[in-house]
């Protein structure tokens, strides 16, 4: 409920940011500097996934972002917006369109305001503090969370999130692919948590 008023007051290139971002644990520079050279066709599952160079990632390691089928529908709204960078925004069909440098701005904190407001109006009661002083660096951790509220194994989630763990994170076999993205679909197939992002997703973007 949290997640569906927040996402609903952002700005849509925040709001799909966001809703990729939950979805995959990414750092807010990861996501803002995410590129379509990164993706790797996996076409013996039907999907991709993306290979983060290790310069730009906070531990130095190559990163991979295995794809569930929320962050896939995400990434597949963006197609053909820019020739570079996966997330752009500006004035749709114009040379306008430019990356984003950072999610964390006044757009976001004033969306957190609307929806702080949305939900006391809703429920009838003030939000909890953290709800209404979340953070762009918060939608990672909720990631992680729900996974381990899923039951992924920690070893998975060590990957899915992107944390050093002394493997060679990024040579996966097509099993060992499709595992992890099993695991991250657990996050959108279940009944509470499928329907408000889907939904939301398709109103925004139809």
């Amino acid at each position: 409920d949290e997640e569906q008023l927040l996402f609903q007051q952002l700005p849509d290139h925040l709001a799909c940011m966001a809703l990729f971002k939950v979805n995959t644990g990414l750092r807010e520079q990861e996501v803002c500097r995410l590129k379509w050279e990164y993706e790797v066709k996996v076409p013996e599952l039907e999907t991709s996934v993306f290979l983060i160079p290790g310069e730009e990632v906070k531990n130095g390691e190559e990163r991979l972002v295995a794809l569930n089928h929320v962050a896939k529908s995400v990434i597949d709204s963006q197609r053909g917006r820019h020739p570079v960078y996966v997330f752009v925004h500006g004035r749709e069909g114009s040379a306008e369109l430019h990356p984003v440098t950072k999610m964390n701005n006044t757009a976001w904190k004033s969306a957190r305001e609307r929806a702080a407001k949305a939900w006391e109006d809703r429920h009838g009661e003030a939000p909890s503090e953290g709800f209404r002083r979340v953070r762009v660096h918060d939608l990672k951790h909720t990631f992680g969370r729900r996974l381990r509220a899923a039951g992924v194994s920690f070893e998975d989630r060590q990957d899915l999130l992107g944390h050093k763990s002394g493997r060679i994170t990024t040579h996966y076999s097509q099993a060992e692919l499709a595992s992890l993205i099993r695991a991250a679909d657990q996050l959108c197939t279940t009944e509470s948590r499928k329907s408000p992002a889907i939904t939301w997703l398709r109103r925004k973007i139809g």
